[in-house]
């Protein structure tokens, strides 16, 4: 951001860039004055359009926003009652979304509709053309990459399988906890579960040797890199006319393909050793009973390419979305609800109950026995409710005009469903803004609401064609993790510190992160 600034400063400094900038400036001008005098003389405004806070000249509503905009959205959806709102950013018309009826219509009612997602030059040149699925727009191409991602590379039994390599990965952690434990030293919990997810995404999209080869570290490194671009602020796509400087185009365009380029060289390398190794993989499944080791992302993708005619550089869009998709949003699941068990001794101590009763003598905990614990899975879904990682889902654009509840949504209008502002909503949540995992155990208030995307006040994955595939192997790793360090470990915070004191201060991105790492005293349980 600091070279973006600074390019911006030096190429706004020019005299030719104050010209062009007065020019738009005026032309702006006499468009706003023409349209205010045509609006005067309009006997009866447009009551069918999605009510909009006041807002100001060029700016729109962008400086409503702030740092945390999922925070700064429900405060103004509050303020003026409306669960969808029609905001300007910049040149940018936005639709925001802030309770379960307006989320229905968009995600199922009118999903066809809502089912793309809106142009983005950043992914254009990281994404390789957007041919991954979370950014593509919707077409023949992404119903080919969903339908792929879906039957082929992490169906049920295809997560199932990675059962053994989520149990090994597990047991690295507990041996560094244990190592730091015996020497009574604090953990680094958030960088400790970052490696975890990082290594069993590593896992299974390249296989079991990716650790001794050393590419784990690389392609953490590179996608911490590469999320602040994805999610980054592109100032042209909210004032057009900013593109005859050619800020974005000269200096993070450059940086983009930079990163592509570092991607590309990794990527290209793993796709060449698969393919040399492929028939001598092949006989190694067909010789084994267990496919983990041998039947990664990369293999899946080699077997199918024919049948489903992708490129290399479709192939490696594709693996891109299980590093942007399965690394930090899982880490950052499981560190809230560290500190969630931490500041609520009562829920706590429950957990570990149930945990420990169920897993006694056991070194790692069979994942065969999570489903004898439903207050470990409540405690999971009442996480997700109060800290989405995603808390603004990823936005749809509208392909055409519908409308909602007598609201006429146009096309060509970007749509931010703000599921943090969902979950927290008193109208549908009893004790909204508290942590009570009983809500989700039989005889809770929301002892029906599944993950599955049909309750659409919970909303962790989203919902519709473009709900989260990855849903299941996130949901299976957070499960693996969590019931293991409350089985092995008791928790306290270094000396001098309270939990209640943690600071919850959080930086937006493609996943909304604590500012803070966490450090913890963990104990061997005796």
């Amino acid at each position: 951001m600091a070279d973006l600034a600074q390019q911006f400063m030096r190429e706004l400094t020019a005299p030719r860039a104050w010209f062009l900038l007065l020019i738009h400036l005026l032309l702006w001008a006499v468009r706003y004055t023409f349209r205010a005098k045509r609006a005067r003389k309009r006997p009866v405004p447009d009551a069918h359009v999605p009510p909009s806070p006041p807002a100001l000249p060029v700016l729109g509503h962008l400086h409503l926003l702030g740092s945390l905009p999922h925070v700064s959205l429900r405060t103004l959806a509050t303020k003026h009652g409306a669960d969808l709102m029609l905001l300007r950013l910049g040149a940018m018309p936005v639709l925001v979304v802030s309770s379960p009826r307006a989320a229905e219509a968009v995600l199922r009612t009118h999903d066809h509709v809502f089912a793309s997602r809106p142009p983005s030059m950043f992914a254009d040149v990281l994404m390789y053309g957007r041919s991954d699925i979370g950014f593509a727009p919707y077409g023949d191409y992404w119903r080919k990459a969903k339908k792929l991602i879906t039957t082929h590379l992490l169906t049920a039994k295809r997560v199932q399988s990675f059962c053994h390599a989520r149990k090994e990965e597990v047991s690295v952690v507990m041996a560094q906890i244990g190592e730091a434990a015996a020497a009574g030293t604090a953990v680094n919990v958030s960088d400790l579960l970052g490696c975890f997810t990082n290594d069993l995404v590593c896992r299974a999209v390249m296989g079991k040797s990716s650790r001794s080869e050393g590419r784990n570290k690389l392609f953490r490194e590179l996608a911490a890199d590469t999320s602040p671009i994805l999610a980054g602020f592109n100032i042209e796509e909210f004032f057009p006319f900013l593109a005859h400087f050619g800020v974005a185009s000269k200096v993070v365009r450059a940086k983009s393909q930079r990163l592509r380029k570092r991607w590309d060289k990794l990527l290209d390398r793993l796709i060449d050793d698969h393919e040399s190794k492929n028939k001598v993989m092949a006989a190694a499944v067909a010789a084994s009973q267990d496919e983990d080791d041998n039947s990664d992302f990369i293999h899946i993708l080699l077997s199918v390419r024919q049948e489903y005619g992708l490129t290399r550089e479709q192939m490696k869009a594709i693996l891109l979305d299980a590093f942007f998709g399965g690394i930090d949003t899982s880490s950052a699941v499981l560190e809230y609800t560290i500190i969630e068990l931490l500041q609520r001794p009562r829920v706590m101590t429950k957990l570990r109950a149930e945990v420990r009763s169920r897993a006694k003598g056991q070194g790692i905990v069979s994942e065969g026995d999570l489903n004898s614990m439903p207050y470990l899975r409540a405690v999971i879904k009442e996480s997700l409710r109060l800290h989405p990682v995603t808390p603004l889902l990823a936005p749809h654009f509208s392909m055409d005009s519908c409308s909602i509840d007598g609201l006429e949504v146009p096309a060509g209008v970007r749509v931010l469903i703000n599921a943090w502002a969902i979950g927290r909503d008193a109208r549908f949540w009893e004790d909204a803004e508290e942590f009570a995992p009983e809500r989700f155990l039989d005889g809770g208030s929301a002892a029906q609401v599944r993950l599955r995307g049909n309750d659409f006040h919970f909303l962790p994955f989203s919902a519709g064609r473009r709900q989260c595939p990855g849903m299941n192997f996130a949901i299976a790793a957070v499960e693996a993790m969590l019931v293991n360090l409350v089985h092995r470990f008791d928790w306290e915070m270094p000396a001098g510190k309270d939990a209640r004191d943690i600071d919850m201060s959080e930086e937006f991105g493609l996943v909304v992160h604590r500012k803070q790492k966490l450090h913890l005293v963990l104990k061997l349980c005796v």
